[in-house]
C-alpha cells in the first residue's frame, strides 16, 4: 500500500491443546526456526519467539496487509502440521483454539523481548494460567472464564 506507514507491535500467546506439556526442550529450537520462517514468509518481522512445553510467546511487528488472526492461523496451522510430520508426539498434536494478542509501543519492545526470552525463569515463579490472567488484567480485557484456555491443574 503506497503511502501507508505503520508501527504495530503485537505479542501473541497461544497454548497446546489441553495445556499438555508436549513441546520438548530438544525440539524447541527447531520449532522456533519454523515459526520464524512462517512469520518471515508472510512478510512480517519477528522480534522474539519462545516455546514453553505448554504454550508459545511471539513478538512481531505486523503490517496492515495481514490481520492478526490470519497470521496466528498460519503460525498455528503450519507449526502443528510441522510437529505432526516430524513425529515428535505419539498422537496427533494440536494447538488449543484461540490466542491472546497484546499491543505494545516501540519503547516497550526491548523489555517484551527480554520477557519472552526469559520464559523458563519466569515460569519458576508463576504458572501459565497466572501469567495469562495477569495479561488479561493488565490490558483491561473483559473475558468470560469459560472461554479461556482449557486449564489443567497440576
Amino acid at each position: 500500500m503506497a503511502n501507508t506507514y505503520t508501527q504495530i507491535y503485537i505479542q501473541i500467546i497461544f497454548a497446546v491443546k489441553g495445556r499438555q506439556n508436549l513441546i520438548s526442550k530438544e525440539n524447541r529450537e527447531e520449532l522456533h526456526k519454523f515459526i520464524t520462517g512462517i512469520v518471515s514468509n508472510r512478510n512480517q518481522k519477528l522480534f522474539a519467539v519462545f516455546a514453553m512445553p505448554d504454550h508459545v510467546h511471539i513478538l512481531v511487528s505486523i503490517s496492515p496487509v495481514i490481520s492478526i488472526s490470519d497470521l496466528v492461523r498460519d503460525i498455528k496451522a503450519g507449526s502443528s502440521k510441522f510437529i505432526n510430520e516430524k513425529g515428535w508426539m505419539n498422537s496427533k498434536f494440536n494447538w488449543q483454539e484461540g490466542y491472546g494478542a497484546f499491543s505494545y509501543s516501540k519503547s516497550s519492545v526491548d523489555s517484551v523481548v527480554k520477557y519472552i526470552l526469559n520464559q523458563e525463569e519466569h515460569h519458576k515463579k508463576k504458572t501459565f494460567k497466572e501469567e495469562y490472567l495477569d495479561f488479561m488484567e493488565k490490558f483491561e480485557i473483559e473475558y468470560d472464564s469459560k472461554y479461556l484456555f482449557e486449564w489443567i491443574e497440576n
